[in-house]
């Protein structure tokens, strides 16, 4: 599963693999494909340069990346507390009603609530840049669109590759213009922030849309077969996120969240802004379902609403509060049923999809090879 960026990056495999779990990207990258660490849930810098250092000692040399949720445009002297001011307390007061409705225990005194959304503020994102740039990271991607220029200029100093994800053709030439090197065409079917386009009309639009710059497919893709059709619609590329979330390299915080990954069929995912106030596809709980309930206040827009809902989650994930329990994930999750090694996952892809190269020069009348 070559093409021309793989071959580019000394990758044996165009499989770029986003993940939270250091553990889970070196396995992708010593598995053939490219690892890429998101770094959003980093705000202490030690934590990532400790993660870092990890993924240097078990990658055997392979290269890997690193994803940040940065802003395009700076906002000058807001604060984390500043916009915790903004929240309504009628919105509060929901999230208590939801809670004590399904008994969820409170945090003990002096417990910290889990990881915020705070990934988003310009300070956190450069501080976690800092850190990375010291490391030989071979792509930075930036899930908020394109980065700030300087960012941008900075890697590229440094032989570091630039990825944005957009969702429309219009987004795209925008990251092109930005001096991208690399775009994510990620569809409807994703899990996690995504747009309103299905993969199969989203990638030929942006591959079209950017020529020559390589365009890696994301949304839906989970088997050989759908990365050949990627690769098929002009992809050089796949960008896979949700397959690794159930692979026995992961770190979930719990047991039931695999669970109920593992049980959910294609239709189980819900396109909601409960998680962050941007739409967001996500396993549908009665946590989704309160949040979307016209009868309810609605969600507060980015970041209030994950700043909103932070120690509630961590309190539901905390005590399994199987109901309201779920987590990102895309429409591939219906073929996410057992838990297998990284190594595993990508031994069935290359066999699906020279299993579909062959059936298609087959069907073309040239024999496979």
């Amino acid at each position: 599963m070559q093409t021309e960026l793989s071959k580019t990056l000394g990758v044996e495999h165009a499989v770029f693999g986003f993940t939270p779990f250091p553990a889970v990207a070196a396995a992708i990258s010593r598995a053939g494909g490219f690892g890429v660490l998101g770094a959003v849930r980093y705000t202490a810098p030690d934590d990532l340069k400790r993660d870092l250092d990890w993924i240097e000692a078990h990658v055997d040399g392979k290269p890997y990346g690193l994803d940040v949720v940065m802003p395009a445009k700076k906002v000058e002297g807001v604060s984390e507390a500043d916009v915790e001011a903004m929240i309504p307390e009628g919105h509060r007061q929901f999230v208590r009603d939801t809670l004590a409705k399904y008994g969820v225990p409170e945090l003990a005194e002096g417990e910290a609530s889990g990881w915020r959304i705070t990934g988003w503020m310009e300070q956190v994102a450069r501080s976690q840049l800092d850190v990375a740039f010291d490391y030989p990271i071979r792509l930075l991607a930036n899930a908020l669109g394109s980065p700030p220029a300087d960012v941008v200029d900075r890697a590229h100093d440094q032989d570091i590759l630039v990825a944005a994800l957009a969702g429309s053709a219009r987004h795209a030439v925008k990251h092109r213009d930005a001096g991208i090197d690399i775009v994510v065409a990620q569809g409807y079917e994703a899990g996690g922030h995504t747009g309103e386009i299905a993969t199969m009309v989203l990638t030929p639009e942006v591959v079209e849309a950017v020529a020559p710059l390589p365009v890696l497919a994301a949304g839906g893709i989970g088997s050989g077969q759908q990365v050949a059709a990627a690769l098929s619609l002009g992809a050089q590329g796949v960008w896979l996120g949700s397959m690794w979330l159930t692979v026995t390299e992961a770190d979930l915080s719990s047991p039931a969240v695999t669970r109920k990954l593992l049980a959910a069929g294609s239709g189980d995912t819900v396109r909601s802004r409960a998680l962050t106030g941007k739409p967001a596809r996500q396993l549908r709980t009665e946590w989704t379902d309160a949040w979307d309930d016209p009868n309810g206040p609605g969600t507060l827009p980015m970041p209030l609403q994950g700043l909103l809902v932070a120690e509630a989650l961590t309190r539901i994930q905390k005590h399994e509060v199987a109901p309201l329990l779920g987590t990102p994930v895309g429409q591939i999750v219906g073929r996410m049923t057992s838990e297998r090694s990284v190594q595993a996952v990508f031994d069935d892809l290359t066999r699906g999809f020279e299993q579909t190269v062959d059936r298609i020069n087959r069907i073309a009348g040239r024999s496979g090879t």
